[in-house]
């Protein structure tokens, strides 16, 4: 079978939706390599490299399609699907081309979440208005909808009426560096690289009020000082990290708190030290208050690092027995948990083997396996996949 993707993501994302992407190409050519997969992207340029013996990258072709890029993604890639046969075609983020259907190219989509409608206060009023004609599109042409946690397929089934039995659950997988042990070495080298402690709390995230640093913060002040260790923040941030960095000048927070990468300037983040950064955390600290799925929190697990996160939206799901969860309106009870985990080693340590236990259930095999069985849907008989 010939699937394509829209790779745009995939090639130009460092965040939860290139995450996805990349984790599921990846896994799908690596378990099911009798199937090509051709990755369509926009642009030319990118970080990463991803194809092999059965993935192929799809660029447009002529100057007016590469001028206007965006407009070949949502409508001129139809041209090139043909061309290469494409049986199935996956949006990998929310999206599909306009008049896909009427190829006769089966379709799917995921949507990894709805927050726009849920927050819409957080987003511009126009980028909410497209963003939902996009989504809302996308769920009523696709011929299968993928939703990469319950609360997500809740949420779409609420706000676009789209029928239940059209949507399924497949839940995603994470990078396998997350789960590979680094060596103490290892680990001081990359510290010393980013002007980290030994021992730190560990955020990871987009610093947008969603994710709630700033209750991280209030939880660091109320905390003390008796345990002694910093919160590392990993991500970027506009405006609201303004406001979290003003209260952090408040209260004299500024050694508590280390943005990576920003209070060391010449030490660039590379994605292949987090497993590094993750291992040498005391916990995983994820407060947010709405989330698809939640990726940080599975990468903590992996890592076998203890994770404090929401006792709302899907966290849960991505936390199972392991996590310790928490109110995200209360940094009290955040406080409370970074001291039970830092000074009750058993705790730590149960929730450390029940996190790893836990994430087995997000490896990449299983979770492309989930997606794959999606595509199988789509045809009368197995030999049309083969």
């Amino acid at each position: 079978m010939n699937i394509g993707f829209d790779a745009k993501r995939a090639y130009h994302n460092e965040t939860g939706l290139g995450h996805y992407s990349r984790t599921l190409i990846k896994s799908l050519a690596a378990f099911y390599p009798y199937n090509n997969y051709f990755l369509y992207n926009p642009k030319a340029g990118s970080a990463y490299q991803l194809s092999t013996k059965n993935v192929f990258e799809i660029k447009p072709k002529t100057i007016f399609n590469k001028f206007f890029s965006a407009a070949w993604r949502i409508n001129g890639v139809k041209k090139g699907l043909i061309q290469n046969k494409i049986d199935l075609y996956h949006g990998l983020s929310h999206e599909i081309p306009f008049g896909l259907q009427s190829t006769g190219i089966k379709s799917v989509v995921t949507i990894h979440d709805l927050i726009h409608r849920r927050h819409p206060e957080q987003y511009n009023a126009i980028d909410v208005k497209i963003y939902d004609r996009k989504f809302r599109y996308a769920c009523n042409h696709a011929d299968r909808v993928i939703a990469i946690s319950q609360q997500t397929k809740t949420d779409i089934i609420n706000f676009y009426k789209i029928p239940a039995e059209k949507i399924t659950v497949c839940y995603q997988s994470c990078d396998v560096i997350f789960s590979e042990t680094v060596n103490e070495a290892e680990k001081k080298r990359v510290r010393a690289i980013h002007g980290l402690p030994d021992r730190y709390f560990l955020y990871v995230g987009s610093i947008i009020e969603r994710k709630n640093l700033l209750a991280i913060c209030k939880a660091m002040h109320l905390a003390g000082d008796d345990m002694g260790i910093p919160l590392a923040v990993i991500g970027k941030g506009g405006k609201y990290k303004a406001v979290v960095k003003a209260y952090i000048k408040q209260f004299g927070l500024e050694k508590k708190i280390i943005f990576l990468s920003e209070d060391n300037a010449a030490a660039k983040l590379n994605y292949n030290d987090f497993p590094a950064i993750y291992q040498s955390a005391v916990a995983m600290i994820y407060p947010s208050f709405f989330e698809g799925f939640g990726i940080p929190v599975l990468e903590a697990l992996w890592s076998r690092l203890p994770v404090i996160t929401s006792n709302v939206s899907c966290l849960p799901e991505a936390g199972g027995n392991a996590a310790y969860y928490v109110n995200p309106n209360l940094p009290q009870e955040i406080a409370d948990g970074m001291r039970k985990i830092y000074f009750d080693k058993a705790i730590a340590a149960d929730m450390i083997e029940k996190g790893w236990q836990h994430a087995h259930l997000f490896t990449q095999q299983k979770c492309a396996e989930a997606v794959m069985e999606v595509y199988k849907s789509l045809f009368k008989t197995a030999s049309q996949i083969d």
